[in-house]
């Protein structure tokens, strides 16, 4: 439960994510999608209730459960003056990650985001879907349990928004994946289940294991309306 002032925007939701699993919240402009990810992320805390990673409560284990936790903000920030790599190296270290260990999840990460042309040219030059997955990079550094990709595709044309989902796939092989977005039709080849969000809560969970791509759409449209 979460509120701005007196206005509440979510009203008790509730929902759990599998190993593996790439979930997607969609909702109307101003549902709360970003606000969720935010509390999830304690970038913000709730009014009530509570969330959990493996059990690991934020408020009782804060370090613990924020390091199986990476996350993107819609629009991330970055130190656009380092080249790629040394923005990661330094994103790795200020997360705890032993120096011995710096290097090979650099090239892991590097890798999965498909970076690794432009490791050593400045962020500042790069373009903005190359942004993106340096900033997704960041966000799988420690191979965290959970990743939040707030509006993931935002701003993308066709062919990045693909690349992108290729990476989203990646993910959910070693995380579980909660992302939000307005893209449906290609949101529906990635991810396993939509979570509708409405009036402050779940109103709809919609399976798109048992559909085809067609399907997923016209259902998930229809909950929306």
């Amino acid at each position: 439960v979460f509120s701005y002032g007196t206005k509440e925007v979510l009203k008790g939701v509730s929902f759990s994510v599998v190993p593996g699993e790439a979930v997607c919240i969609v909702g109307d402009n101003g549902a709360g999608k970003t606000t969720l990810l935010r509390i999830l992320a304690t970038v913000m805390m709730p009014d009530s209730g509570s969330m959990a990673i493996e059990g690991r409560n934020p408020v009782k284990e804060p370090i613990r459960y924020r390091k199986n936790l990476g996350y993107l903000q819609e629009n991330p920030a970055l130190y656009e003056d380092m080249t790629v790599k040394s923005y990661l190296t330094y994103r790795a270290r200020l997360k705890g990650e032993p120096d011995k260990r710096i290097r090979r999840r650099i090239t892991e990460a590097s890798s999965t985001c498909k970076i690794k042309e432009v490791m050593n040219r400045p962020i500042r030059e790069l373009s903005l879907g190359f942004k993106k997955r340096v900033a997704l990079a960041d966000a799988i550094l420690l191979r965290p349990r959970v990743v939040l990709l707030d509006d993931v595709l935002g701003g993308l044309d066709y062919a990045m928004r693909g690349v992108i989902g290729e990476i989203i796939m990646s993910i959910s092989t070693f995380s579980s994946v909660v992302v939000t977005g307005h893209d449906i039709a290609d949101l529906a080849k990635w991810v396993k289940k939509f979570l509708v969000l409405s009036k402050g809560r779940i109103g709809s969970v919609i399976d798109t294991t048992a559909l085809d791509h067609a399907q997923t759409v016209a259902r998930v449209e229809s909950a929306l309306k």
